[in-house]
């Protein structure tokens, strides 16, 4: 789950990380009562939506009165904001940041992320902040600082120290960019983030240390001990197919092909579109209905699947383990007559009651394709489709 930038200084300020002052505003008026109450002189209106690059795209503007303060809004409110993170078709501006101007003397990036090969957080710093850190990654590698920290033990003292080293933190400034780090740290911690980055991290003329950005994700399996991050979540920013399906507790994610793909388990769903590409197709997503799936969700799968016009075809992919063969077959019968289902299907199923579940799509009556093995499975769904 990703929230908004000024959702994310409210977290950052809230576990003491230094943050300019700002106001959302959901339309030209309120940007302007925004910028009265903030007082100026130079404010920054910024677009919000859940992607980096918003500056290049356009979508951050500084105004220096509160006219351009208004001409900057209407410019921003409801553009199609297209960044290297939006794709083409770009997002829709639907809120507004108005925030303090900053005095930008340095820039700094850095971030927290789970390191899953060390099993620890990894700290990733750069003295080249305000800029794509991928870029600088390729660009120039030996500006990325990492240190690794255990959980057991948090950030050190020593390792602030060696993040203010690689990125030639000033003396003056040193000790608050090792609060800054360990505060954020925290924040990483208990929030249950999966990712928090500050790009860039200022320190002003006065050696002040602020945060003048703010991205955070969060591990979806553990929000339901945080009811007050989920309510940040923005449904306007998501895909309304993997909305739908998270409301039936189906892991899907749309993607750019014409086949359709159900599968129970996540290693088994990515080799199948492995195999679909393998054999020619190009998959229409990623769905995982899990090991509980029931008639109800496998019917309301075909639903979502089939509400992507591209769709020309589904597989379903079944390995029966604890999710049994003969409950999918059920699902897939009942969800094609629910559909009313005009497109290819073919099912390969394996597993506990496999005969059972094959024996009762071929007496169901249905345009069922079966298949015994992936590559026939993958072969007939993309013959089909062609």
């Amino acid at each position: 789950m990703k929230i908004h930038e000024y959702q994310g200084k409210e977290l950052l300020r809230k576990f003491g990380v230094p943050v300019p002052k700002g106001i959302p505003a959901f339309s030209v008026d309120e940007a302007i009562e925004a910028a009265k109450q903030l007082g100026g002189p130079v404010w920054v209106v910024k677009a919000q939506i859940h992607a980096g690059g918003r500056g290049k795209g356009g979508g951050v503007k500084v105004a220096k009165s509160l006219d351009d303060v208004k001409a900057k809004a209407e410019a921003i409110l409801g553009m199609q904001l297209i960044t290297h993170q939006t794709g083409p078709g770009g997002q829709k501006v639907r809120r507004l940041y108005i925030e303090d101007g900053a005095d930008i003397q340095k820039e700094y990036y850095l971030s927290c992320v789970t390191d899953r090969g060390t099993q620890k957080v990894a700290f990733i710093a750069s003295s080249e902040g305000g800029m794509d850190i991928e870029e600088v990654a390729h660009s120039h590698p030996e500006k990325i600082i990492k240190i690794f920290v255990d959980p057991a033990t948090g950030l050190t003292h020593a390792q602030g120290e060696e993040l203010a080293r690689g990125v030639g933190m000033p003396d003056d400034s040193k000790a608050q960019f090792i609060d800054v780090c360990q505060k954020l740290y925290t924040c990483y911690m208990e929030t249950d983030a999966s990712l928090v980055e500050i790009n860039p991290l200022n320190r002003d003329s006065k050696g002040n240390i602020i945060a003048l950005d703010a991205k955070f994700n969060f591990d979806a399996n553990a929000l339901f001990r945080h009811p007050e991050i989920v309510a940040y979540r923005d449904l306007d920013e998501e895909d309304p197919a993997e909305v739908e399906a998270s409301k039936f507790d189906l892991a899907y994610i749309s993607l750019d092909g014409n086949i359709g793909c159900l599968v129970n388990g996540a290693g088994l769903a990515m080799a199948t579109m492995d195999t679909i590409k393998l054999f020619g197709g190009e998959p229409a997503n990623f769905l995982d209905v899990g090991g509980g799936a029931t008639a109800e969700k496998v019917t309301e799968a075909f639903k979502i699947m089939l509400k992507n016009k591209a769709v020309k075809g589904i597989l379903v992919n079944i390995f029966g383990g604890i999710m049994k063969c003969d409950t999918i077959a059920e699902g897939v019968i009942t969800a094609c007559k629910a559909v009313n289902l005009s497109v290819p299907l073919v099912v390969r199923m394996k597993g506990t009651n496999e005969d059972l579940g094959k024996k009762m799509l071929a007496e169901s009556g249905l345009p069922i394709i079966s298949a015994d093995t992936m590559a026939e499975a993958a072969t007939k769904i993309v013959a089909a489709v062609k």
